[in-house]
């Protein structure tokens, strides 16, 4: 099964749209989403210094940009995409990215919502001087312990040892200081403590935004930054994309995931580098790949050929309530012929965590489960299947 991973704020580098402009047809469609976005994402790209492409309302906007560009030179056509990649995740700003890659949302919609959060994190920053840092190995009780000791937060636990502190400048120069034992901090290229309560006001003018933003269901499964779980629903993927402004992002748990999913390959897209060592440490045994250059597109297109599992793009008769997490699933008492409507809590799954309840994203008649109670379930596995409308005659 193969994986599309889209990174996050930090992963920018001067420069390194240049060579993906060279492609056909790549700059006209990066004028258009300059336009939409309402900056110079070209210069940006290519010319603009590393404190320039550091800003939030810059940093954010040319991420999104960068990722969608570079999945029209893998993908011809999107339904392509959505016949063979398994699964799509994205570290912060690239939910953004993994949902329009996904269906959920256009690329406009995509740009007008990234322009804003950037521009409102950019905002709720400035109101105290706060950052991030990398804490790099250690014990990871301890390392959370020292973090709660400075009064910082573990912003991004991203697995492979690493946890990414944010707060005020002060409370990580105190960490920087007396760090957790064994453990190296190294200071991010970003302009606030993002994923943190410092970011509340942003959450508030994205939630007004989304409100009147249309989605579509994902069109390939989605794993989610709050807590690994795969997400179908078209709102409830853009309802986690604005509360992830200032909440933490569990990349542990997406990887977590990602290896229940049983995927073999995984390509992380420009601006590409963090994710993929990451996934090295934590996902062993899998092929994993960063999309930097165009360079890397004949590597990219045989990654897709040996990994990706062919399935139809279109859209069935009736739905599926899929798994959100591995675990056991306790059935609901929906029996088939019963009417289920959305929100409806249809089935629970304990995991080594905790319980999950499981709710219909659609309305419909209840045709069969496809589980029994007490069964052990995988991360979007089918649970129970669901005629739309009216009944199953």
């Amino acid at each position: 099964m193969l994986a599309i991973t889209c990174p996050g704020q930090g992963s920018q580098t001067p420069g390194f749209l240049s060579p993906w402009l060279e492609l056909p047809g790549v700059a006209d469609r990066l004028h258009w989403l300059s336009a939409v976005a309402g900056i110079d994402l070209a210069t940006h790209g290519t010319t603009s210094d590393e404190e320039t492409i550091k800003d939030t309302a810059v940093a954010q906007p040319l991420i999104v940009a960068a990722g969608l560009l570079s999945l029209l030179a893998l993908f011809e056509h999107p339904a392509d995409g959505f016949r063979v990649v398994g699964a799509g995740a994205g570290h912060s700003v690239g939910e953004i990215t993994a949902a329009s890659a996904a269906g959920v949302i256009s690329a406009e919609q995509a740009m007008v919502l990234v322009r804003e959060r950037g521009r409102g994190m950019a905002a709720a920053a400035q109101a105290t001087p706060t950052g991030m840092s990398a804490v790099l190995g250690g014990d990871p009780d301890e390392v959370l312990t020292v973090l709660e000791q400075h009064g910082l937060t573990p912003a991004n636990v991203n697995g492979a040892g690493q946890v990414v502190a944010a707060g005020t400048m002060e409370q990580l120069a105190a960490l920087a200081e007396a760090p957790p034992a064994k453990a190296r901090i190294m200071p991010l290229k970003v302009a606030g403590a993002f994923h943190t309560e410092h970011m509340s006001p942003a959450v508030a003018e994205m939630g007004r935004l989304a409100r009147a933003v249309s989605t579509h269901d994902a069109r390939v499964p989605l794993v989610s930054n709050v807590d690994g779980a795969v997400v179908h629903s078209g709102r409830e993927v853009l309802s986690r994309i604005v509360s992830q402004v200032s909440n933490p992002v569990r990349w542990d748990l997406c990887m977590e995931t990602l290896k229940d999913l049983g995927v073999t390959g995984v390509i992380e897209i420009p601006p590409a580098g963090a994710l993929t060592g990451l996934a090295k440490r934590g996902l062993k045994g899998v092929e994993v790949l960063a999309l930097k250059t165009p360079d890397d597109l004949e590597a990219a297109h045989r990654m897709v050929r040996e990994h990706g599992s062919a399935r139809s793009a279109s859209q069935p008769t009736w739905r599926l309530v899929t798994a959100p997490v591995k675990g056991t699933v306790e059935v609901g008492s929906s029996a088939p012929g019963a009417a289920v409507t959305p929100g409806d809590v249809v089935a629970r799954i304990s995991s080594l965590r905790d319980t999950l309840e499981v709710r219909a994203d659609h309305g419909g008649t209840v045709v069969e489960w496809l589980v029994e109670d007490g069964d052990p379930v995988s991360p979007g596995q089918p649970l129970l299947r669901l005629h739309p409308e009216g009944s199953i005659a």
